[in-house]
């Protein structure tokens, strides 16, 4: 009796612990409210925790009968907590609904697209971004798509916005701001972008009227999220331009998680499509890597590095460039000797430390690194004769020159090198509670540039050397002869050693509201700098600015969906070192902050065309400029006057219709109208070098019906010309000079062989691909003759200048090949 009831007690006890060793299962979907799913969400109970995927799904198990708490993070939203108990081997579905956070909005209590659309920013989507044909494909390459954006150079990735140049756009890659190279002359020397596109998460773009969290610019704000990995994938793409590989991971506690990607391209194929026949043998490569460890739910580190090798070796041969008309065309024939040899070299490292210290504040520490080293090496002579071509299509010599109507050669040489080492740390937080939001930030930089140039260029027109364009010099030559020492037609030589440290700051605050059932937005902040320029040979010299900044937004309780915004302020650029640097390579360390009053009215309609969502977005602006620093731009490089001494303005519309026009797939068709003058030195407003009148971009996908994997994407731009075509020497206000208009389509087919989203239509052989696709693609469809500069040829012997124009890529064919698994 006494063993039946210990055994019968054991057997209790065994069921009891039984009992309570039993979990259950806490399973559903994150989403936010916009109904997406939310990526990476922290699902935690103590010290056990799990991670949504990139579907928003997640599966946790717990202890069952007993009560705990659950917490559902997302450094992105508010946290949700709630008790919960469940019985043994209970299976219970939860689908909460995140509300966004500070982390990615600026008004409180929205939804992503919501806070978008009040500060009037355009989305991109990175699959779109991905799969776009271009010539130079990326983030860029969509940009100029957009109302407002333009480049006039598919091999460069640099763009101009609303009248701007290309230093007067931000870019941010996670909260870090990035530069661009400073030596760079060519669209062709650029290699890779900073953004690698096979990493990226979220885009958006802002072109004007931006809020105070942003910097010291006057155009533009490109602000890039990558992604934050919840599981093991890798990708690989290749083409006959390159090849990139970007492969992900995280840890089996979901604390850690990282992705590394790298690229590697080869212009030869684009180059070689022009008319000048080079040995060209370039070599850009880049690596970049964004970690991301969670420690606990209050704190999160990550850490974004690049390393990136650009060198272009350029040995040019032969050129001949057919120009004038059909009845009476000419060309320029030029055989080259000498080469160039460039090296590119960027480095850069940041942390960012995030850290929630309660559901209403969140705090940021962040640090970076730059560091480029540049160096543009080049001897070449170019002996070149300029003609009338035959054009008698039954003859031997057709297309030759049959009649030289000058002879000569250009010698250019340089030695330019470029150190520049950047250090930057930045505190940034915010508050919010209810409708109301207080965002700050405060950042340190502090910036060394050693600099040497050394570059001349020698013309000799039929043995006469062409003289400098020296007032009142006038060339006689060879009438009349001149008998001073041979001197270069452009030469510039300087060294220079700057530091510049700057202060900068920002605060600003946000909230909603209901006006009589009209929801309504506001914010208002400002920025200050304080920046000082010091160096070798140059006095110390400092400015402070403040730049106040305010947007309103409004949405009545209409039937039909509007929403009408205005968004300025007082913007400031304060000089980089490029802009420091005048023409004859001098450093003028006065040069003061450049000044904008942006004004922008915009408007929203969203409505339903074929039963498919689709919306109008329309601005118009004004911007008045002063204290402007004039600059010419050749090809991409933009060499400043140095001294402040003019005023400008721009105005336009912009106007872009976007949705479904093929059903699941997102179409765009841009309109842009801008008009930008400038005065200089009181003598008048003539067109500023970015004035680009009109401008079209379409962006077209499509599918075959009954064949939906099989793909098309098209882009087309239509932009007319801009007053890039003058002599680098020649006075504005003398030559004012258009380049032709700019016209460009490519295209790009794709069918997907393997798809993650129908796995039961993949064959067995293929299993070991998430995805699979393969496709073409053509760049410049209709083998448009567009032109980025134009060659000035001077003939000392009829005292005439020919412009021949630098034409710029060909149609080209690539192939492409693009796998996960």
């Amino acid at each position: 009796m006494k063993n039946l009831l210990i055994l019968s007690l054991l057997l209790l006890l065994s069921a009891s612990s039984t009992l309570l060793s039993q979990t259950a299962t806490l399973k559903g979907v994150i989403l936010d409210t916009d109904k997406k799913p939310v990526v990476g969400a922290t699902i935690s109970q103590n010290e056990i925790g799990t991670q949504s995927d990139s579907n928003g799904v997640y599966q946790l198990s717990i202890p069952s009968n007993a009560e705990f708490e659950i917490t559902i993070a997302h450094i992105g939203f508010k946290n949700i907590r709630f008790k919960i108990k469940l019985a043994p081997n209970q299976v219970y579905e939860l689908n909460p609904i995140l509300k966004q956070d500070i982390e990615q909005i600026t008004e409180v209590i929205l939804s992503g697209s919501e806070r978008k659309d009040i500060e009037g920013l355009a989305t991109l989507d990175p699959e779109t971004i991905r799969s776009t044909p271009s010539a130079n494909a990326g983030v860029e390459g969509l940009l100029k798509l957009l109302p407002g954006v333009s480049s006039t150079n598919e091999l460069s990735t640099q763009y101009s916005v609303r009248g701007g140049n290309y230093d007067e756009n931000l870019v941010y890659v996670n909260d870090i701001e990035v530069y661009r190279p400073f030596l760079v002359r060519s669209g062709q020397q650029e290699g890779l972008s900073f953004v690698n596109s096979d990493l990226v998460r979220t885009v958006d773009f802002s072109a004007g009227g931006f809020q105070a969290k942003f910097g010291d610019k006057l155009s533009s704000v490109l602000d890039i999220t990558y992604k934050r990995p919840t599981n093991i994938e890798t990708s690989v793409k290749l083409s006959l331009l390159g090849a990139s590989v970007a492969t992900q991971g995280v840890t089996k506690n979901k604390k850690l998680s990282g992705i590394l990607g790298f690229r590697y391209r080869d212009n030869s194929m684009l180059v070689e499509a022009k008319q000048t026949e080079t040995n060209f043998n370039p070599r850009f490569a880049d690596v970049q890597t964004f970690l991301t460890y969670t420690s606990t739910s209050k704190i999160e580190m990550s850490f974004l590095g690049n390393l990136s090798l650009n060198n272009y070796s350029y040995e040019p041969l032969t050129r001949q460039t057919n120009f004038g008309t059909v009845n009476n065309t000419q060309a320029l024939l030029v055989y080259y000797q000498g080469q160039e040899e460039d090296r590119y070299t960027t480095s850069m490292g940041a942390v960012k430390t995030t850290y929630r210290l309660n559901d209403a504040v969140d705090l940021k520490l962040i640090t970076s690194v730059y560091h480029t080293k540049e160096q543009e090496y080049y001897d070449i002579l170019a002996q070149y004769e300029l003609g009338t071509v035959n054009n008698d299509i039954g003859s031997e010599n057709l297309g030759e020159i049959e009649f030289s109507e000058g002879i000569g050669s250009q010698l250019t040489h340089a030695r330019n090198d470029l150190d520049a080492l950047f250090y930057n740390i930045e505190h940034k937080g915010n508050y919010h509670k209810n409708n109301h939001q207080f965002e700050w930030g405060v950042k340190y930089t502090f910036e060394n540039i050693k600099d040497r140039i050394q570059e001349y260029e020698i013309v000799d027109s039929a043995g006469f050397s062409i003289r400098p364009p020296i007032n009142d010099f006038k060339n006689d030559q060879p009438y009349t002869p001149y008998t001073s020492p041979l001197l270069p037609f452009n030469s510039v030589r300087a060294q220079n050693d700057i530091d510049i440290q700057r202060i900068s700051g920002y605060l600003q605050y946000s909230m909603r509201a209901t006006i009589s059932e009209h929801k309504f937005w506001s914010n208002i902040g400002a920025r200050f700098q304080h920046y000082t320029v010091s160096g070798d040979q140059i006095a110390t010299n400092s400015e402070i600015i403040i730049s106040p900044r305010a947007q309103v937004a409004l949405q009545p309780d209409w039937k039909a969906d509007m929403l009408f915004r205005i968004s300025g302020g007082l913007y400031y650029q304060p000089p980089m070192y490029r802009e420091l640097r005048d023409l004859s390579g001098t450093v003028n360390s006065e040069v003061k902050a450049q000044k904008s009053v942006h004004i922008v009215l915009g408007n929203d309609y969203s409505f339903l065309l074929w039963n498919r969502p689709f919306k109008l977005s329309t601005e118009l602006y004004y911007k008045e400029l002063s204290k402007i620093n004039a600059y010419t731009v050749e090809n991409v490089r933009i060499r400043y006057a140095a001294n402040n001494n003019a005023r400008a303005y721009a105005q336009g519309i912009d106007l872009r219709l976007n949705g479904e026009f093929v059903p699941g797939t997102e179409s765009w068709v841009s309109l842009s109208y801008l008009k930008t003058e400038e005065n200089q030195n009181d003598r008048g407003y003539i067109a500023r070098p970015t004035d680009q009148r009109i401008k079209v971009g379409v962006l077209f996908q499509d599918y075959v019906p009954t064949i939906p994997n099989l793909k098309m994407y098209l882009n087309m731009v239509y932009q007319t010309g801009v007053p890039s075509g003058s002599p680098s020497n020649a006075d504005p206000y003398e030559y004012q000079n258009r380049l032709p208009d700019y016209r460009r389509a490519d295209l790009g087919i794709s069918y997907v062989v393997v798809d993650a989203n129908q796995p039961e239509a993949t064959p067995n052989w293929l299993k070991i691909f998430n995805d699979l696709s393969v496709g073409f693609e053509i760049y410049n469809v209709f083998n448009n003759q567009n032109s980025i500069t134009n060659t000035f040829v001077r003939d000392a012997s009829s005292q005439r200048q020919y412009a021949i124009p630098n034409y710029l890529t060909a149609r080209t064919f690539n192939v492409k090949l693009a796998l996960k698994f």
